[in-house]
């Protein structure tokens, strides 16, 4: 397990790169909480997650990436989801999309679509640029309280990690989770009210409809 200060160096970066690389789980900071990342698109790695939060295998988890540019090499877009996501990423919102084939069924929960975020924190965008789309969820045992310091960590979620990226003490909260082509806000969270507004003007005419 690797621990850094407040700035994370290159080194450890690599370290943690590796590991995602490798199949194993790390352990990175965000723009609210702490994360558990693994490899996105690899179903072992993704399932050694839900092994390590100890979550429902029919819960999905989301999957992060280094720009709003790399969101198109996993998911379908159309125009106004586009839209949406330069609007919005790099921030604290996740966004749920229509999956290419090369994300697992595992990530998913079987479902056709998926949750994706560009993380407006250095440290997480930096990971996810050097080993490839990480997932995306809280780095802590479900049902837990989420880690917004690396003291916090369960203490299975440290076990299980096998680098653990100091970024210091994180705001806290939670990523607002937003289905753009139907209009709905599935998890409120940091600026749920911008995004609220954006739909009711911007996306009033997506292509999907409800």
């Amino acid at each position: 397990m690797e621990a850094g200060a407040d700035r994370i160096d290159e080194d450890a970066l690599d370290r943690a790169a590796r590991a995602v690389r490798d199949g194993d789980l790390v352990v990175y900071p965000t723009e609210t909480v702490y994360g558990l990342g693994a490899d996105a698109l690899d179903g072992a790695a993704v399932g050694r997650v839900f092994d390590a939060k100890r979550r429902d295998r029919d819960q999905p988890i989301s999957l992060a990436v280094a720009s709003v540019s790399e969101i198109e090499e996993h998911a379908h877009l159309s125009d106004t989801e586009r839209s949406f996501c330069r609007a919005f990423l790099p921030g604290p919102v996740t966004v749920v999309v229509d999956a290419r084939e090369t994300v697992p069924s595992e990530l998913t929960a079987g479902r056709p679509r998926v949750g994706v975020r560009v993380p407006d924190q250095p440290v997480a965008r930096a990971l996810a640029e050097r080993a490839g789309p990480v997932t995306a969820t809280s780095a802590n045992v479900s049902g837990r309280p989420s880690a917004r310091t690396v003291a916090d960590l369960d203490a299975e979620i440290r076990e299980a990690a096998s680098v653990v990226l100091d970024g210091g003490e994180t705001p806290g909260g939670g990523s607002t989770v937003v289905d753009v082509a139907r209009g709905e806000v599935h998890r409120r969270g940091a600026l749920t009210d911008e995004v609220e507004a954006w739909l009711a003007s911007e996306g009033s005419g997506n292509e999907r409809g409800a």
